[in-house]
């Protein structure tokens, strides 16, 4: 409980400036020195339920995707006991978590930021570097800037939605409760993101919400790394419980409680639908009707105009689709490409993709890393193989596995607008084009629009203003962050706030005060101060 009274307004979050990790930098050495640091350790990692740290014996290797023999950590699975535990504790500490004034709960996440931006940058840059395959430049954008922006900015949201207030008349007082769900949330993070990862369990909690928390087992290295510095900022025990564990093991149990009171993913479409799918077959048995908040998949887009300046247009490529190896949701991943621009734009790419070196993360001077695991390397090499069989392949399409999961950055033509590399998730680098006749304009548009089942990210070229009008028009709602003259990735908190609909999720916007208002129920309090004494309307006498 705070004993300090006042109309309390966070620090103004400004984004966190990206570090270039330059060669002969001190931070460039510092960031070394932290990766060969983890190199030569073995972390394990534990649940933890309630503030108590539980080693199952049940464990798993986490390893580093570009040298796969290479252990990182051990982590403990949770045992259906576990999450039992994991449960309780939530509840035992949802009581005085939801009590404590707003601000106190925003001290925590500004301070979980401030040791961010500090002493634990270079520790979860290593960890989201050799546990995700990232360049220190992904890992600064993702694993720094992004979550620090995430922790800054959810304050600064969470005091405008407390600030808004209803009006009153003369006699009473009309005021807007904003409280915690009932219940707990359940927050599945994914591999690719260390800021998602952090996030979908701390904006719930900043509300007043207890947590439990199931991060990918690919990603556990990093989050192990996260979930410390939450510890050391503050978050109280049983306030967010820690539980590796495999999906159904954690996920079917913890969707069965009744006290189930939302769910904070980011993952796979398929996951999410089966998991929204048995809520709604359990719908009837919670306490409460859970909020579910998803994003899920994406077939990114790109659409050029013939005005489009074809250089440009290239570096949106082999920017939007090859960075992080494509395993962005909102990586580029089908292009449409004027004829007349075609050829430039082919050759453009090609060159770019020819510079990009391949190799290991812990060398600084790689563009490209490798893939997370061994499914999506032999996932990638099958689409690979259908690449040379439907399309042309005009640059890579090569992939090694014998070190570390690397797939050689792929670009393909295909004749076929609705061939499946155009309409499928790939999730990896391998960007398709299709060339589509100059004056086909607006019945490119609409192929765009009708293609994919997804409606994450998208973008236009143009130098037309109105051809991007067209395409702002056509494109409404296909895209939940549209880009004009700019690749589809690198969302910004505070600028862009992200999320799509259609299959791509249920367009909650991560980085703004829509997401935070999923994790309150509000309640309207009205207070009279002269009630009425008499039953009786004037319009009886």
């Amino acid at each position: 409980m705070t004993t300090a009274d006042g109309i309390f307004k966070v620090p103004t979050p400004i984004n966190e400036p990206v570090r270039s990790y330059a060669f002969g930098s001190p931070e460039r050495a510092r960031l070394e020195a932290e990766v060969n640091r983890q190199l030569n350790e073995v972390v394990e990692i534990p649940c933890v339920v309630g503030g108590k740290e539980i080693f199952t014996g049940k464990t798993v290797n986490v390893t580093n995707p570009g040298d796969h023999q290479h252990v990182l950590a051990k982590a403990h699975l949770a045992t259906p006991e576990v999450v039992q535990s994991a449960v309780a504790a939530a509840h035992a500490a949802k009581a005085e978590w939801a009590a404590m004034a707003w601000q106190d709960r925003a001290a925590v996440l500004l301070k979980s930021a401030d040791l961010l931006a500090g002493k634990y940058r270079d520790q979860l840059n290593a960890a989201t570097m050799l546990g995700q395959g990232k360049t220190c430049h992904q890992a600064e954008i993702d694993a720094a800037c992004e979550l620090i922006d995430f922790m800054r900015f959810n304050a600064q949201y969470a005091s405008e939605i407390m600030s808004q207030q209803p009006s009153s008349n003369a006699g009473m007082w009309n005021r807007l409760d904003q409280r915690p769900l009932e219940g707990f949330v359940f927050a599945i993070t994914p591999f690719n993101f260390t800021a998602i990862a952090l996030n979908l369990p701390t904006a719930p909690a900043l509300m007043g919400n207890v947590v439990l928390w199931k991060p990918a087992t690919t990603q556990l290295h990093s989050a192990w790394v996260g979930f410390n510095l939450l510890r050391e900022a503050g978050f109280p025990p049983g306030v967010i419980n820690f539980l590796p564990g495999r999906g159904a093991d954690v996920g079917d149990r913890v969707i069965a409680d009744r006290a189930l009171a939302g769910l904070h993913f980011t993952g796979s479409t398929g996951v999410f639908q089966k998991m929204w799918s048995t809520v709604g077959a359990n719908i009837a048995s919670y306490d409460t009707y859970p909020r579910i908040v998803g994003e899920t998949g994406g077939k990114d887009f790109i659409l050029a105009h013939p005005s489009a300046d074809p250089e440009a247009l290239a570096v949106a490529i082999a920017r939007g689709a090859f960075e992080y190896q494509g395993q962005k949701c909102s990586a580029a991943s089908r292009m449409y490409i004027p004829q007349s621009l075609w050829s430039e734009v082919a050759d453009r790419t090609a060159s770019m993709m020819a510079e990009m070196k391949m190799g290991n993360v812990a060398d600084f001077s790689n563009f490209i890393g490798p893939v997370i695991d061994e499914r999506a390397f032999q996932k990638h090499r099958q689409y690979q193989a259908l690449a040379i069989e439907t399309g042309t392949v005009i640059a890579g399409g090569n992939s090694d596995g014998s070190t570390g999961w690397f797939v050689e950055p792929t670009l393909v033509r295909v004749d076929d607008p609705k061939a499946r590399l155009m309409e499928e998730e790939i999730f990896g680098p391998i960007a398709t084009a299709f060339v589509y006749d100059d004056a086909r304009w607006e019945e490119t548009i609409e192929l765009v629009d009708q293609t994919s089942p997804y409606a994450l990210t998208g973008a236009v070229f143009s130098n037309d203003r109105y051809a991007i009008g067209d395409a702002l028009k056509g494109l409404r709602q296909a895209a939940g962050n549209f880009y004009i003259n700019d690749k589809p990735t690198g969302a910004v908190v505070g600028q862009q706030p992200f999320g799509g609909a259609r299959a791509s999720g249920t367009n909650d916007k991560a980085g703004s005060a829509l997401n935070l208002l999923r994790w309150v129920s509000p309640r309207t309090i009205k207070e009279t101060f002269e009630p009425p004494t008499d039953w009786r309307y004037p319009f009886l006498g």
